[in-house]
């Protein structure tokens, strides 16, 4: 199951599944609702994702990037000094939001 929560700035999706494929096909049939908004993901240990499956979420960072909007995953468990620099992946919420924040800076000022 896939749990969307509305914030003011962004939408919050949380997960209970076990398996990444199985987000992913969730993820994908509910992205079109939800593409307007930054998009924080919020993986729990229970999801227990690879790096391999994180990295298949780059493209959804690449266009929401396109789109002028932010992309960031919370989950604790990864290093992501293993990711590229593009795909924003934080420890906390506080720090997810943060890093809308300071993207929000950032386009505002044209970088």
């Amino acid at each position: 199951m896939i749990e969307i929560t509305q914030n003011n700035n962004y939408k919050l999706i949380t997960s209970e599944e076990k398996t990444f494929n199985s987000f992913l096909n969730k993820f994908k049939q509910i992205y079109n609702k939800i593409e307007g908004s930054h998009i924080i993901l919020e993986f729990s240990s229970k999801n227990n994702f690879s790096e391999q499956n994180i990295l298949l979420l780059l493209e959804y960072a690449f266009i929401q990037k396109k789109k002028g909007l932010s992309f960031v995953i919370i989950d604790n468990s990864v290093d992501i000094d293993k990711f590229p620099e593009e795909l924003n992946i934080v420890p906390t919420l506080i720090e997810a939001e943060d890093v809308i924040e300071i993207e929000n800076i950032q386009r505002n000022l044209g970088f």
